[in-house]
């Protein structure tokens, strides 16, 4: 199967593990002499509509992605979530 990078950019990625979408390929990562594609990597969600930057970028191994179709991509990896901080003690203002 050949597909083009610019096809890549055009497709979602969905973790079929959750049913998360975890947005549009970004970026591959490639070993040079090879030409192997080794990863996916998909910038993270923007904060406050795009002001502060974006969140941390997910980075997919090959081996992670089970099929590429016409317009997503499915992949089985899961990720580390961040526990909920507790909202801060102190003085309740009523």
């Amino acid at each position: 199967m050949e597909q083009r990078f610019t096809d890549l950019r055009r497709k979602e990625v969905i973790n079929i593990g959750d049913g998360c979408r975890l947005g549009c390929v970004g970026d591959l990562d490639v070993r040079i002499p090879e030409g192997e594609v080794t990863a996916l990597i998909v910038p993270g969600r923007p904060k406050f509509f795009g002001l502060f930057g974006r969140g941390e970028e997910y980075y997919i191994p090959w081996r992670c992605i089970k099929r590429i179709g016409d317009d997503v991509i499915l992949i089985e990896h899961s990720f580390p979530r961040r526990k909920a901080e507790p909202p801060p003690r102190g003085k309740k203002r009523w």
